[in-house]
């Protein structure tokens, strides 16, 4: 009788045994870095920067809109700043608005904004997104008397993801004279500006400094770059030898980086557009 209690007792422990193991096997783990949930996956952002130089490929003189927007549809990303973009200009045609065109063939939504008028139309920096546009702004950036500098300008806009949270995403194009008084002048109101948001913010786009100068130590005085060594150069897109092309973001505590890459196209345009995945915490 105790031999047989004994079995009895043996197999309850085993199937106790087998039935906890089944369980563990079946549980979805974390994601990394903590939580007990899936993320929302509009918690990670695709993020990309791109100064398409009119849509004028360095190896020809025809405009190639097209060309632009395959570059972008190959990363998908859910947040653009482009630069140099032309509207309705004779350089790149009259009835073409690069910014709304790019919206179109990438499926993304756009805002542009004007720095000068060009050759019967307009020149400026745009924003495309994947998500809802609200609140945008278009903030012109200082020029020191008597330097010659072309104007330059802050676009922003207001960024609604799919989850409802909300962000501030800024594109700019800094001077691009030897003489870096203008830049300087010009990164330190992106600075002023963004700094008044009280949104998280990513701003991006072409600041014609390199690492080390005082240009980007001024940027990094307040914001985050999505990569601050080894980032791999951007210009000339044909042999490339300077990093002048970022992304970054302030409130660094609302961020993590969780990819950078300068992605290697040549033909588009002048420059290599770069890419992050940005997660919101």
């Amino acid at each position: 009788m105790k031999y047989f209690k004994l079995l009895i007792l043996c197999w309850v422990i085993c199937l106790c045994g087998g039935c906890e193991k089944k369980s563990a096997s079946n549980t979805t783990p974390p994601p990394p870095g903590g939580g007990g949930t899936a993320p929302d996956t509009t918690s990670n952002l695709r993020v990309m920067t791109y100064n398409i130089h009119h849509a004028n490929p360095p190896a020809g003189t025809t405009i190639d809109i097209n060309a632009i927007a395959n570059v972008i549809k190959a990363q998908q990303p859910h947040l653009v700043a482009i630069q140099e973009v032309d509207v309705y200009t004779t350089r790149s045609g009259t009835s073409l608005h690069q910014a709304q065109e790019l919206a179109r063939l990438t499926g993304m939504s756009a805002y542009f904004g004007k720095t000068i008028n060009y050759a019967g139309g307009e020149y400026g920096v745009a924003i495309l997104s994947k998500f809802p546009i609200s609140g945008t702004k278009n903030t012109p950036l200082p020029t020191a008397t008597g330097t010659g500098g072309e104007p330059r300008t802050l676009a922003s806009a207001v960024i609604t993801l799919g989850n409802g949270k909300k962000l501030v995403f800024a594109s700019t194009h800094l001077d691009a004279q030897a003489n870096d008084t203008n830049r300087l002048l010009q990164v330190n109101k992106i600075i002023e500006v963004l700094r008044l948001e009280t949104l998280p913010v990513i701003v991006a786009g072409d600041f014609n400094a390199a690492p080390g100068t005082r240009i980007i130590n001024a940027l990094d005085s307040y914001f985050t770059r999505t990569c601050i060594t080894g980032c791999g150069f951007t210009i000339p897109a044909t042999n490339a030898n300077k990093t002048i092309d970022f992304i970054a973001f302030a409130q660094s505590d609302k961020f993590s980086v969780l990819e950078h890459k300068v992605i290697d196209e040549k033909l588009a345009s002048d420059h290599l557009p770069v890419f992050s995945v940005i997660r919101i915490k």
